[in-house]
């Protein structure tokens, strides 16, 4: 059977395949029906995105969600007092496209959204940039772009613990807990994908679990368990009970809870329009900073 084009390989000089696009996809539908069980994550994500929202006041006819999954946001925005400026929102891609952004161009006209958002969905992209440029493409000049997606520290204890129980009882232990960006990274992402006036925050929280299993079972529901591309050797009962050890040794509360920290990173950019604030170019300034700031400067003789 031929490859789907989601398997396909990347042509020589493009990015390379860090995730399995059909595998994020299967884990996706398999998540579906459970996915109101653990929904939490994509409910704040939301959240934030509305309120972002109602400190605008614009009208956002068109209105496109690329989320992982869609109708969170529809939600938020409705209950929120932003509400009456954005238009119905829009679902137009698949599961597929859903799961692997930017493998394949979005099912949007050039210069046709006045707003895309896009929750808990672009940390799997193998391509994170190009699925940013594709999203600004799509947007009318001067129209927005919201997005979350998960960040560096999420699930650092669950990643600790993994390799350790592996490497004790096989001598190697694979990645089972995905690379997430920086923080730091959001806004010069944007910017590097094209967006003007590029925002970026990071929310981090600890949610608490009755131990490592229910952990497990609400990843599984929201479809982020492990999608990295390749072969991926099942861990034994022995390894998973050694690791469920490890976690409520090394992170358990008093109460025999155990934390799992999530990192979501929210962005914000406009595609580029004349209209928008522009910086003073270099040299233009009227005013020295000293006066500016209301010190006196001092000359390098005059500095300690």
């Amino acid at each position: 059977m031929a490859p789907s084009p989601l398997q396909s390989p990347p042509q020589a000089d493009g990015p390379p395949l860090i995730f399995d696009a059909a595998r994020r996809a299967a884990r996706l539908t398999r998540s579906a029906p459970r996915f109101d069980q653990a929904d939490f994550l994509h409910a704040r994500a939301a959240q934030n995105a509305a309120e972002s929202l109602e400190a605008i006041l614009r009208d956002f006819p068109v209105t496109v969600d690329s989320s992982a999954h869609p109708g969170v946001f529809q939600a938020a925005v409705r209950a929120s007092d932003a509400a009456g400026r954005v238009g119905p929102v829009a679902t137009p891609l698949s599961v597929d496209q859903r799961a692997a952004p930017g493998a394949a161009p979005l099912p949007l006209a050039a210069d046709s959204a006045d707003l895309i958002v896009s929750l808990l969905s672009l940390h799997w992209a193998n391509d994170l940039p190009g699925a940013l440029s594709q999203i600004r493409q799509a947007l009318k000049p001067d129209g927005l772009f919201i997005g979350a997606l998960f960040g560096a520290g999420t699930l650092k204890e669950l990643r600790g613990v993994l390799t350790e129980a592996e490497l004790a009882e096989r001598g190697g232990a694979q990645a089972r807990v995905s690379p997430f960006a920086d923080g730091h990274d959001g806004a010069a992402l944007l910017q590097r994908a094209g967006f003007a006036l590029p925002v970026s925050d990071v929310d981090r929280f600890t949610v608490r679990y009755p131990d490592l299993f229910a952990l497990v079972r609400d990843l599984r529901a929201m479809g982020e368990t492990n999608v990295l591309n390749g072969p991926i050797r099942p861990l034994t009962r022995s390894m998973v009970a050694r690791a469920a050890d490890l976690y409520a040794q090394r992170h358990g509360d008093a109460d025999g809870r155990i934390p799992a920290t999530f990192e979501i990173i929210h962005v914000a950019g406009w595609k580029p329009h004349e209209s928008q604030q522009k910086p003073l170019p270099r040299g233009s300034a009227k005013m020295r900073l000293a006066d500016a700031l209301g010190v006196k400067e001092r000359t390098g003789e005059e500095a300690d």
